[in-house]
């Protein structure tokens, strides 16, 4: 049974295997979803930009520029969801999407099923991220080095503006908004991925590197967010203390 809560979606598609891009773009119409299509990583990131869609599913091996190098320009500028949609299964390849600032990442072969799911879960996150932007609090918050400006979705650090995903993002204003409080992984999984989730703990580790090498001088310092070995994480705020 179709789900028409969902008709007012557009989908962004960037797939130049013909076959599967028949088949997800049969799977998103039934499913009451608006259908957006490029062939080449070129013509997507001119779509994305054009038409601004609400989640892009994103192929790695696109004919004239690589999947990587479309989600980095996507990522410039736009914090909507990109999905990648790959055959490249390999850990690395997974990380180094995730790290880059792709919000999932999904394998082919893949169930229309689990497509579905995906797609929905990333646009809860993100109507979610948006409509929450001053849920901290309506006054930029300092902790240490760190300027964090719910409203206009700003992050500052030692003076210097960063550019956080929207992954990244979510899980810093958990940290700030807990701050002192050690925060478990199933926490941040409920909160940023969304109730209901699998705890993976690797994925965690992952955004909560990258969030670290923005923010901190090295990626070896930990003066900021703090590990605690086996449980989580903790933004630091004893910083009148020394």
């Amino acid at each position: 049974m179709r789900d028409d809560s969902w008709n007012t979606s557009v989908v962004l598609v960037i797939e130049d295997d013909r076959p599967v891009l028949n088949f997800i773009a049969a799977t998103l119409k039934a499913n009451g979803f608006r259908l957006l299509t490029a062939e080449t990583g070129t013509a997507g990131v001119a779509l994305t930009y054009s038409k601004t869609p609400d989640v892009v599913l994103l192929d790695l091996g696109l004919p004239d520029i690589d999947g990587m190098e479309v989600l980095r320009r996507i990522r410039e500028e736009l914090e909507i969801p990109v999905i990648v949609v790959s055959a490249r299964g390999n850990e690395r390849a997974k990380v180094d999407a995730l790290e880059a600032g792709a919000d999932d990442y999904l394998s082919k072969p893949f169930g229309t099923g689990e497509l579905i799911a995906r797609i929905r879960v990333s646009l809860r996150h993100y109507r979610r991220s948006r409509s929450a932007g001053s849920a901290v609090s309506a006054e930029p918050i300092r902790v240490g080095p760190i300027l964090f400006d719910g409203q206009r979705r700003e992050v500052h650090s030692n003076g210097t503006r960063v550019h956080l995903t929207p992954i990244e993002f979510r899980l810093l204003e958990e940290l700030v908004r807990e701050r002192g409080k050690v925060l478990t992984h199933a926490h941040l999984v409920a909160r940023v991925w969304g109730p209901g989730q699998p705890v993976d703990r690797h994925n965690v580790r992952v955004f909560m590197a990258t969030l670290r090498r923005k923010l901190e001088s090295s990626p070896d310092c930990q003066r900021i967010i703090l590990t605690e070995v086996g449980i989580g994480y903790r933004l630091r705020d004893d910083w009148g203390s020394g």
